[in-house]
Protein backbone atom coordinates (compact mmCIF):
# COMPACT_ATOMS: atom_id res chain seq x y z
CA UNK A 1 0.00 0.00 0.00
CA UNK A 2 1.48 3.27 -0.58
CA UNK A 3 2.28 5.18 2.75
CA UNK A 4 -1.18 7.46 3.23
CA UNK A 5 -3.01 4.54 2.27
CA UNK A 6 -1.05 2.30 4.76
CA UNK A 7 -1.51 4.76 7.37
CA UNK A 8 -5.24 5.20 6.96
CA UNK A 9 -6.26 1.41 6.66
CA UNK A 10 -4.48 0.04 9.43
CA UNK A 11 -3.06 -2.73 8.08
CA UNK A 12 -6.16 -4.74 7.01
CA UNK A 13 -4.24 -7.61 9.70
CA UNK A 14 -5.95 -10.74 10.00
CA UNK A 15 -5.66 -12.97 12.95
CA UNK A 16 -3.31 -15.62 11.96
CA UNK A 17 -4.70 -19.36 13.36
CA UNK A 18 -2.34 -20.10 16.44
CA UNK A 19 -0.09 -23.18 16.25
CA UNK A 20 -0.24 -26.08 18.79
CA UNK A 21 3.60 -25.58 20.04
CA UNK A 22 4.78 -24.88 23.32
CA UNK A 23 6.84 -22.14 22.58
CA UNK A 24 7.91 -19.15 25.06
CA UNK A 25 6.18 -16.19 24.68
CA UNK A 26 7.93 -13.62 22.52
CA UNK A 27 10.11 -10.78 24.77
CA UNK A 28 8.50 -7.59 23.71
CA UNK A 29 10.35 -5.39 21.36
CA UNK A 30 12.88 -3.05 22.82
CA UNK A 31 11.98 0.56 22.90
CA UNK A 32 13.32 2.84 20.30
CA UNK A 33 15.34 5.57 22.16
CA UNK A 34 14.05 9.06 19.75
CA UNK A 35 15.00 12.21 21.09
CA UNK A 36 16.34 15.41 19.18
CA UNK A 37 19.47 14.71 20.42
CA UNK A 38 20.10 11.36 18.67
CA UNK A 39 19.49 13.32 15.21
CA UNK A 40 23.21 12.40 13.16
CA UNK A 41 21.78 12.99 9.92
CA UNK A 42 18.86 14.74 7.94
CA UNK A 43 18.39 13.83 4.13
CA UNK A 44 15.96 15.30 1.59
CA UNK A 45 15.35 14.19 -1.89
CA UNK A 46 12.28 14.73 -4.48
CA UNK A 47 10.02 11.83 -5.69
CA UNK A 48 9.24 11.98 -9.15
CA UNK A 49 5.52 11.91 -9.57
CA UNK A 50 3.71 11.20 -12.72
CA UNK A 51 -0.11 10.92 -12.94
CA UNK A 52 -0.22 8.23 -15.77
CA UNK A 53 2.65 6.33 -13.85
CA UNK A 54 6.60 5.58 -14.68
CA UNK A 55 6.99 6.61 -18.33
CA UNK A 56 8.50 3.67 -19.97
CA UNK A 57 8.48 4.25 -23.72
CA UNK A 58 10.78 4.47 -26.24
CA UNK A 59 11.54 7.15 -29.09
CA UNK A 60 13.66 8.00 -32.16
CA UNK A 61 15.86 11.51 -31.66
CA UNK A 62 18.93 12.85 -32.69
CA UNK A 63 19.38 9.74 -34.77
CA UNK A 64 19.34 7.81 -31.65
CA UNK A 65 16.95 5.14 -29.61
CA UNK A 66 16.10 6.69 -26.65
CA UNK A 67 14.25 4.76 -23.70
CA UNK A 68 12.25 7.34 -21.24
CA UNK A 69 12.84 5.27 -17.89
CA UNK A 70 11.03 7.28 -14.93
CA UNK A 71 8.56 8.87 -13.10
CA UNK A 72 7.96 6.09 -10.48
CA UNK A 73 6.78 8.32 -7.20
CA UNK A 74 7.69 7.07 -3.88
CA UNK A 75 8.26 3.64 -5.67
CA UNK A 76 11.17 4.06 -7.15
CA UNK A 77 13.43 1.32 -5.38
CA UNK A 78 10.29 -1.11 -4.27
CA UNK A 79 9.21 -1.00 -8.52
CA UNK A 80 12.70 -0.64 -9.79
CA UNK A 81 13.75 -3.82 -11.15
CA UNK A 82 10.30 -4.72 -12.93
CA UNK A 83 10.10 -1.49 -14.57
CA UNK A 84 14.11 -1.96 -15.54
CA UNK A 85 12.70 -5.32 -17.80
CA UNK A 86 10.63 -3.41 -19.71
CA UNK A 87 13.03 -0.89 -20.43
CA UNK A 88 15.48 -3.59 -21.52
CA UNK A 89 12.37 -5.23 -24.00
CA UNK A 90 12.52 -1.68 -25.27
CA UNK A 91 15.63 -1.33 -26.31
CA UNK A 92 15.83 -4.74 -27.80
CA UNK A 93 12.91 -4.53 -29.42
CA UNK A 94 14.62 -1.19 -31.18
CA UNK A 95 17.55 -3.51 -32.11
CA UNK A 96 19.84 -3.52 -29.46
CA UNK A 97 22.32 -6.32 -30.01
CA UNK A 98 23.87 -8.58 -27.22
CA UNK A 99 27.35 -7.38 -26.54
CA UNK A 100 26.76 -4.02 -27.53
CA UNK A 101 27.18 -0.72 -25.16
CA UNK A 102 24.26 1.46 -23.69
CA UNK A 103 24.07 4.64 -22.40
CA UNK A 104 22.20 4.89 -19.20
CA UNK A 105 21.47 8.40 -17.99
CA UNK A 106 20.91 9.21 -13.94
CA UNK A 107 22.88 7.07 -10.77
CA UNK A 108 19.62 7.02 -8.80
CA UNK A 109 17.77 3.62 -7.56
CA UNK A 110 16.20 3.25 -10.91
CA UNK A 111 19.40 3.72 -13.32
CA UNK A 112 21.74 1.77 -10.87
CA UNK A 113 18.91 -1.45 -11.57
CA UNK A 114 18.81 -0.32 -15.12
CA UNK A 115 22.09 -0.50 -15.22
CA UNK A 116 22.64 -4.19 -13.85
CA UNK A 117 19.39 -5.56 -16.05
CA UNK A 118 21.34 -4.39 -19.04
CA UNK A 119 24.63 -5.98 -18.03
CA UNK A 120 22.64 -9.36 -16.76
CA UNK A 121 21.15 -8.91 -20.40
CA UNK A 122 24.54 -9.44 -22.14
CA UNK A 123 25.15 -5.57 -22.56
CA UNK A 124 28.08 -3.46 -21.67
CA UNK A 125 26.58 -0.17 -20.11
CA UNK A 126 28.37 3.62 -19.53
CA UNK A 127 26.22 4.96 -16.81
CA UNK A 128 26.89 9.03 -17.00
CA UNK A 129 25.35 11.04 -14.23
CA UNK A 130 25.68 14.50 -12.42
CA UNK A 131 25.79 12.41 -8.75
CA UNK A 132 26.35 9.18 -7.33
CA UNK A 133 25.28 7.80 -4.20
CA UNK A 134 24.55 8.68 -1.43
CA UNK A 135 24.32 12.31 -3.41
CA UNK A 136 21.20 11.41 -5.28
CA UNK A 137 17.69 11.81 -4.44
CA UNK A 138 16.96 7.87 -3.70
CA UNK A 139 19.38 7.91 -0.79
CA UNK A 140 16.72 9.98 1.03
CA UNK A 141 14.01 7.26 0.59
CA UNK A 142 12.29 5.63 3.56
CA UNK A 143 13.58 1.87 2.47
CA UNK A 144 10.20 0.69 2.50
CA UNK A 145 9.01 -1.75 -0.22
CA UNK A 146 5.90 0.09 -1.11
CA UNK A 147 5.48 -0.54 -4.68
CA UNK A 148 2.27 1.64 -4.76
CA UNK A 149 3.31 4.59 -3.27
CA UNK A 150 2.10 7.85 -5.40
CA UNK A 151 2.85 5.51 -8.64
CA UNK A 152 -0.61 6.21 -10.46
CA UNK A 153 -3.38 8.28 -9.97
CA UNK A 154 -7.12 6.88 -9.74
CA UNK A 155 -8.23 8.39 -12.95
CA UNK A 156 -5.30 6.50 -14.95
CA UNK A 157 -5.54 2.89 -13.25
CA UNK A 158 -6.91 1.37 -15.84
CA UNK A 159 -7.66 -2.70 -15.89
CA UNK A 160 -5.20 -3.03 -18.06
CA UNK A 161 -2.78 -0.39 -16.14
CA UNK A 162 -3.09 -2.41 -12.96
CA UNK A 163 -2.31 -5.65 -14.75
CA UNK A 164 0.84 -3.86 -16.14
CA UNK A 165 1.62 -2.82 -12.86
CA UNK A 166 1.08 -6.03 -10.89
CA UNK A 167 3.39 -8.09 -12.87
CA UNK A 168 6.01 -5.37 -12.66
CA UNK A 169 5.96 -5.77 -9.05
CA UNK A 170 6.32 -9.05 -8.84
CA UNK A 171 9.07 -9.25 -11.31
CA UNK A 172 10.73 -7.11 -9.07
CA UNK A 173 9.58 -8.43 -5.75
CA UNK A 174 11.62 -11.31 -7.22
CA UNK A 175 15.17 -9.82 -8.05
CA UNK A 176 14.79 -8.09 -4.11
CA UNK A 177 14.66 -11.88 -2.71
CA UNK A 178 17.75 -12.44 -4.37
CA UNK A 179 19.35 -10.01 -2.25
CA UNK A 180 18.29 -11.56 1.35
CA UNK A 181 20.59 -12.67 3.45
CA UNK A 182 23.95 -11.18 2.34
CA UNK A 183 26.25 -9.73 4.67
CA UNK A 184 26.02 -6.14 4.04
CA UNK A 185 22.12 -6.58 4.60
CA UNK A 186 20.37 -5.28 1.16
CA UNK A 187 17.37 -5.97 1.70
CA UNK A 188 15.63 -7.48 4.65
CA UNK A 189 12.62 -8.87 6.11
CA UNK A 190 11.54 -6.87 9.46
CA UNK A 191 8.23 -7.28 11.95
CA UNK A 192 6.50 -3.85 12.46
CA UNK A 193 3.86 -2.58 13.92
CA UNK A 194 0.74 -0.16 12.91
CA UNK A 195 -0.20 1.98 16.04
CA UNK A 196 -3.10 4.47 16.27
CA UNK A 197 -4.28 6.35 19.01
CA UNK A 198 -7.89 6.43 18.66
CA UNK A 199 -8.33 2.85 16.49
CA UNK A 200 -8.34 2.19 13.27
CA UNK A 201 -11.62 3.16 12.47
CA UNK A 202 -11.66 6.48 13.52
CA UNK A 203 -11.23 8.87 10.81
CA UNK A 204 -7.52 10.43 9.73
CA UNK A 205 -7.07 14.39 10.67
CA UNK A 206 -6.90 16.36 7.93
CA UNK A 207 -3.82 18.17 6.53
CA UNK A 208 -4.39 21.63 4.79
CA UNK A 209 -1.72 20.38 2.52
CA UNK A 210 -2.72 17.01 1.55
CA UNK A 211 -5.88 18.79 -0.15
CA UNK A 212 -3.79 19.56 -3.19
CA UNK A 213 -3.05 15.47 -3.56
CA UNK A 214 -5.02 13.68 -6.08
CA UNK A 215 -6.88 10.33 -5.45
CA UNK A 216 -4.94 7.03 -5.88
CA UNK A 217 -5.77 3.42 -6.20
CA UNK A 218 -5.64 0.97 -3.97
CA UNK A 219 -4.04 -1.92 -5.42
CA UNK A 220 -2.31 -3.58 -2.36
CA UNK A 221 -4.63 -5.92 -2.67
CA UNK A 222 -3.85 -7.58 -5.80
CA UNK A 223 0.27 -8.23 -4.26
CA UNK A 224 -1.32 -9.15 -0.68
CA UNK A 225 0.65 -12.62 -1.03
CA UNK A 226 3.97 -11.48 -1.28
CA UNK A 227 4.19 -10.76 2.44
CA UNK A 228 2.43 -12.58 5.72
CA UNK A 229 -0.53 -11.67 6.94
CA UNK A 230 -0.75 -9.40 10.63
CA UNK A 231 -2.48 -9.50 13.32
CA UNK A 232 -4.38 -7.31 16.55
CA UNK A 233 -2.05 -7.39 19.56
CA UNK A 234 -3.19 -7.41 22.91
CA UNK A 235 -2.33 -5.11 26.26
CA UNK A 236 0.53 -7.29 26.62
CA UNK A 237 2.44 -7.92 23.77
CA UNK A 238 3.96 -4.06 22.92
CA UNK A 239 5.20 -1.76 25.26
CA UNK A 240 3.53 0.97 23.59
CA UNK A 241 1.20 3.41 25.42
CA UNK A 242 -1.81 3.15 23.71
CA UNK A 243 -4.27 -0.14 23.15
CA UNK A 244 -4.55 -0.01 19.68
CA UNK A 245 -1.47 -2.31 17.61
CA UNK A 246 -1.61 -4.46 14.63
CA UNK A 247 1.96 -6.44 14.06
CA UNK A 248 2.42 -6.71 10.51
CA UNK A 249 5.77 -7.96 8.21
CA UNK A 250 7.69 -5.84 5.99
CA UNK A 251 10.39 -6.08 3.57
CA UNK A 252 13.22 -3.31 4.47
CA UNK A 253 16.11 -2.26 2.06
CA UNK A 254 18.90 -1.37 3.70
CA UNK A 255 19.62 1.80 1.19
CA UNK A 256 23.84 2.33 1.60
CA UNK A 257 24.36 -1.21 1.46
CA UNK A 258 21.83 -1.85 -1.45
CA UNK A 259 23.43 1.26 -3.82
CA UNK A 260 27.59 0.64 -2.56
CA UNK A 261 26.34 -3.47 -3.70
CA UNK A 262 24.89 -2.67 -6.86
CA UNK A 263 27.86 -0.32 -7.93
CA UNK A 264 30.07 -3.14 -6.48
CA UNK A 265 28.42 -5.49 -9.20
CA UNK A 266 28.40 -2.92 -11.78
CA UNK A 267 31.95 -2.43 -11.80
CA UNK A 268 32.99 -5.87 -11.63
CA UNK A 269 31.02 -6.71 -14.68
CA UNK A 270 32.90 -3.77 -16.59
CA UNK A 271 30.11 -0.68 -16.32
CA UNK A 272 31.69 2.77 -16.55
CA UNK A 273 30.51 5.54 -14.89
CA UNK A 274 31.22 9.18 -16.18
CA UNK A 275 30.28 11.94 -14.56
CA UNK A 276 28.30 14.67 -16.74
CA UNK A 277 25.50 16.72 -16.05
CA UNK A 278 23.24 17.08 -19.06
CA UNK A 279 21.76 20.75 -20.04
CA UNK A 280 19.96 20.41 -23.07
CA UNK A 281 18.69 17.27 -24.89
CA UNK A 282 20.57 18.22 -27.34
CA UNK A 283 23.69 16.48 -25.57
CA UNK A 284 22.10 13.30 -26.10
CA UNK A 285 23.39 13.25 -29.66
CA UNK A 286 27.01 13.86 -28.57
CA UNK A 287 27.30 10.53 -26.97
CA UNK A 288 28.76 7.51 -28.37
CA UNK A 289 26.51 5.02 -28.03
CA UNK A 290 23.16 4.49 -30.45
CA UNK A 291 21.00 3.80 -27.50
CA UNK A 292 20.25 5.95 -24.32
CA UNK A 293 17.82 4.92 -21.35
CA UNK A 294 17.23 8.08 -19.53
CA UNK A 295 16.21 7.50 -15.75
CA UNK A 296 16.85 11.00 -14.62
CA UNK A 297 13.88 10.86 -12.07
CA UNK A 298 12.85 14.47 -11.41
CA UNK A 299 15.51 15.62 -13.38
CA UNK A 300 13.48 14.31 -16.48
CA UNK A 301 10.94 17.43 -15.64
CA UNK A 302 13.46 20.37 -16.21
CA UNK A 303 15.60 18.51 -18.66
CA UNK A 304 12.59 17.38 -21.18
CA UNK A 305 10.10 20.13 -19.64
CA UNK A 306 7.59 17.10 -18.97
CA UNK A 307 4.75 18.97 -17.41
CA UNK A 308 3.30 16.27 -16.37
CA UNK A 309 5.62 15.22 -13.88
CA UNK A 310 5.16 16.71 -10.21
CA UNK A 311 7.80 16.79 -7.61
CA UNK A 312 6.96 14.95 -4.10
CA UNK A 313 9.76 15.89 -1.33
CA UNK A 314 10.34 13.79 1.33
CA UNK A 315 12.33 14.07 4.22
CA UNK A 316 14.59 11.46 6.68
CA UNK A 317 16.56 11.80 9.46
CA UNK A 318 19.02 9.00 11.19
CA UNK A 319 19.19 8.82 14.37
CA UNK A 320 22.48 6.74 16.22
CA UNK A 321 21.81 3.19 15.43
CA UNK A 322 20.00 1.01 17.60
CA UNK A 323 21.28 -2.81 16.54
CA UNK A 324 18.28 -3.99 19.31
CA UNK A 325 15.76 -2.40 17.55
CA UNK A 326 14.59 -4.92 14.63
CA UNK A 327 10.75 -3.50 14.26
CA UNK A 328 9.41 -1.06 11.71
CA UNK A 329 6.90 1.36 13.56
CA UNK A 330 4.14 3.24 11.73
CA UNK A 331 2.08 5.97 13.72
CA UNK A 332 -0.93 6.09 12.09
CA UNK A 333 -2.79 9.59 12.52
CA UNK A 334 0.62 11.21 13.41
CA UNK A 335 2.18 10.32 9.79
CA UNK A 336 5.08 9.45 10.92
CA UNK A 337 7.41 6.06 9.97
CA UNK A 338 10.02 4.67 11.96
CA UNK A 339 12.62 1.62 10.21
CA UNK A 340 15.80 0.32 11.63
CA UNK A 341 18.15 0.52 9.18
CA UNK A 342 21.54 -0.76 9.81
CA UNK A 343 22.86 2.77 8.65
CA UNK A 344 20.63 4.68 11.98
CA UNK A 345 17.11 4.36 13.08
CA UNK A 346 15.44 6.34 10.30
CA UNK A 347 12.76 8.53 11.28
CA UNK A 348 9.99 10.00 8.55
CA UNK A 349 7.12 11.71 8.33
CA UNK A 350 5.00 13.43 5.71
CA UNK A 351 5.18 17.12 5.39
CA UNK A 352 1.46 19.37 4.92
CA UNK A 353 3.15 20.81 1.78
CA UNK A 354 5.38 18.14 0.28
CA UNK A 355 3.15 17.53 -2.70
CA UNK A 356 4.55 19.59 -5.62
CA UNK A 357 7.35 21.12 -3.73
CA UNK A 358 10.62 20.68 -4.89
CA UNK A 359 12.88 22.23 -1.77
CA UNK A 360 16.02 20.62 -0.72
CA UNK A 361 16.50 22.74 2.15
CA UNK A 362 16.72 20.16 5.67
CA UNK A 363 13.96 21.10 8.02
CA UNK A 364 15.29 20.30 11.28
CA UNK A 365 12.22 21.44 13.43
CA UNK A 366 10.05 18.81 11.03
CA UNK A 367 12.17 15.84 11.71
CA UNK A 368 12.59 16.86 15.69
CA UNK A 369 8.84 17.17 15.61
CA UNK A 370 8.22 13.52 14.52
CA UNK A 371 10.62 12.11 16.93
CA UNK A 372 9.06 14.04 19.65
CA UNK A 373 5.75 11.97 18.62
CA UNK A 374 7.40 8.89 18.64
CA UNK A 375 8.87 9.20 21.77
CA UNK A 376 5.20 9.80 23.06
CA UNK A 377 4.35 6.06 22.49
CA UNK A 378 7.36 4.43 24.53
Amino acid sequence: MNRRDLLAAGGAALTLPALALDFAAPRPPAAMRVSADRIVDIAVGIRPFRAQGPRIEAERRFGKTLVHHYGHGGSGWSLSWGTAQRALALLQASGARAGERIAVIGCGAIGLTTARTLQQAGHKVRLYAKDRPPLVHSSAATGLWTPDSRIVTSAHASQAWTADWESMARASFKVHQGYLGLPSGPVEWHDGYLVADEGFDAPLPAYPGHASEPDYPDLGGRIADLRPQGRALGAGEHPFRTPHVRRFTQLVFNIPAYQRLLLDDFARDGGELVRHEFRSPHEFARLPERHIVNCMGDGARTLLGDDGMTPVRGQTAHLVPQPEVDYALIYRGQNVVALPRRDGLLVAAMGEHDFGNDDLRPDRAHSEDAVRRLAGLF
